[in-house]
């Protein structure tokens, strides 16, 4: 994509076929604001996927810098004039947004916006996001020329594209879930049978070794050292069985999508609000990140769970050459001296084991009624 903005049918026809390319749901809300916004030459664009709290699971912006972005704050509600893109069927074209009686302002970083355009993304009777357009960049006296009834009925073209290549896009990341699921099984299986046997193995041979003790030292001894052969066996089996299972889903989106991803699906499944936030992060050697994955899978299931929280916040950002990953929940807390010498430990045990096993650290902040907060950096490779 370039800044010039282009025309006809050659540019509605590039705009689409980049939509058809792309096979990442991300990807493909990106490819949709950009193409929009550069098709008809406007300041700003954005798409919201909504999700069921009121809020947008995701959201898209283009025209607005990173610096920008994240001194607006959180992300939207669905109010004033995006709810009503997402409950209405109709286009809503603007001369002036701030004049319209459903305008609720916006935050002080934000950009000032004058004429919008917006409309929903529709799968057949469902809204699956909302998109729209502010600031017509064209000549005109007294400021931009506002959006025209041809940019609504393109627009209207582009958003019919986009339903087809968002549902996709979600379906071909279902498949790969599946396919992702369906070969863990297999490889637990394949884990149960081999170690099962090797176990039987063991067993049989320690009650060999235990009867012949006493009158055969010997032969004793040859049973032991078999002993000792299986359960070397074993281990590698584990060890090559633990590499298999490193999940799929870090090899190809890295950890930053990853954890979104699993987010998102929280935040769907759960009436507790999940969010994401991460800054430029570089890529971290392959055991840094399954270790960030798993403690925040764990942390994230214990405030989900156990802490009866409203809302858990998940933020990675940059540590030197390494990562920092914070988690932090707004639900009843507990006191982790009191945890500990109950013998309870919800997962704390295993968390510390994964940071220092990649000579990071975790820290662990919580008091009773004051929420959680677990904080783990490694360092980078």
């Amino acid at each position: 994509m370039t800044d010039r903005p282009r025309s006809g049918i050659a540019a509605v026809s590039t705009a689409l076929l980049e939509m058809s390319r792309q096979l990442e749901v991300r990807d493909v809300l990106k490819t949709i604001v950009v193409s929009a916004r550069e098709l008809l030459d406007a300041e700003y664009a954005a798409l919201g996927v909504p999700d069921d709290h009121g809020g947008f699971a995701q959201f898209v912006v283009d025209g607005v810098s990173d610096e920008q972005w994240r001194a607006i704050g959180p992300l939207p509600r669905q109010h004033g004039i995006l709810a009503a893109m997402l409950h209405n069927e109709k286009p809503e074209r603007l001369a002036d947004v701030r004049e319209d009686p459903r305008f609720e302002g916006w935050p002080d970083a934000h950009p000032d916006m004058s004429d919008f355009l917006g409309l929903p993304v529709r799968d057949g009777d469902e809204t699956i996001a909302a998109l729209f357009l502010a600031n017509k960049r064209c000549p005109a006296p007294g400021g931009g020329c506002g959006f025209t009834a041809e940019d609504e009925q393109l627009l209207g073209i582009l958003a019919q594209h986009a339903a087809i290549a968002l549902t996709n896009a979600r379906l071909y990341e279902r498949s790969r879930e599946l396919t992702i699921a369906e070969e863990r099984s297999r490889l637990a299986h394949e884990l149960h049978d081999a170690v099962s046997q090797k176990l039987f193995s063991l067993r049989l041979t320690a009650q060999a070794a235990a009867r012949l003790v006493d009158r055969d030292p010997a032969r004793a001894k040859g049973e032991l050292q078999q002993i000792a052969a299986l359960a070397a066996e074993a281990a590698d089996e584990l060890r090559a069985a633990v590499v298999e299972l490193r999940p799929a889903a870090l090899d190809e989106d890295g950890l930053a999508h990853t954890l979104r991803s699993h987010i998102q699906v929280l935040d769907r499944a759960h009436t507790a609000r999940v969010t994401f936030d991460a800054g430029p992060v570089r890529a971290l050697p392959a055991a840094q990140e399954e270790a960030l994955l798993r403690v925040a899978q764990e942390a994230l299931h214990n405030a989900l769970r156990h802490s009866g929280a409203d809302r858990v916040a998940v933020r990675l950002t940059r540590a030197g050459p390494g990562a920092r990953l914070v988690i932090s929940d707004d639900g009843t807390g507990f006191d982790p001296h009191a945890v500990r010498r109950a013998g309870r430990h919800l997962g704390l045990v295993s968390m510390r084991d994964r940071a220092g096993g990649v000579g990071g650290r975790l820290a662990v902040h919580s008091a009773p009624g004051e929420g959680t907060t677990i904080e783990m950096e490694v360092p980078g490779g």
